[in-house]
């Protein structure tokens, strides 16, 4: 067996409405609902589900906290554009630009929190340029 992509990821958040503002108004997400009513945020072929803290959905989830993920994001357009975007919204910077080691290429990103505190990373691929 191998694992070959993400479907989903689950959050916890304290706020929903919050979380959902943020992740739509900020990182333009897709808010979406489903099943009994649950929440959840799309973007390309993935999606965060999204859980109350006050309102445990899953008996087997025995730790689920919210603010503590830490989760990298690749964005459409430049890392200025981003950083610009984050302003303009009152997003407060974390950590600055700064070249990382990304999943397939190199990224150059910026660190910002959600509204739980959870370490939301935006970045963009490096491509090289080969000289010669």
């Amino acid at each position: 067996m191998h694992v070959r992509s993400l479907d989903h990821l689950v959050l916890t958040v304290r706020d929903m409405d919050r979380t959902l503002a943020f992740y739509t108004e900020i990182l333009g997400m897709e808010p979406i609902t489903f099943g009994a009513g649950r929440k959840a945020l799309r973007f390309g072929n993935q999606k965060i589900n999204l859980h109350a803290a006050d309102k445990p959905i899953d008996k087997n989830v025995r730790h689920a906290t919210p603010g503590s993920a830490d989760l990298c994001f690749l964005i459409e357009g430049t890392l200025d554009e981003a950083i610009a975007h984050l302003r303009d919204k009152g997003v407060p910077i974390l950590e600055g630009r700064g070249r990382r080691t990304g999943a397939v290429a190199p990224i150059e990103s910026v660190y910002v929190y959600d509204p739980d505190e959870n370490l939301i990373e935006l970045a963009v691929e490096v491509r090289e340029e080969i000289s010669g």
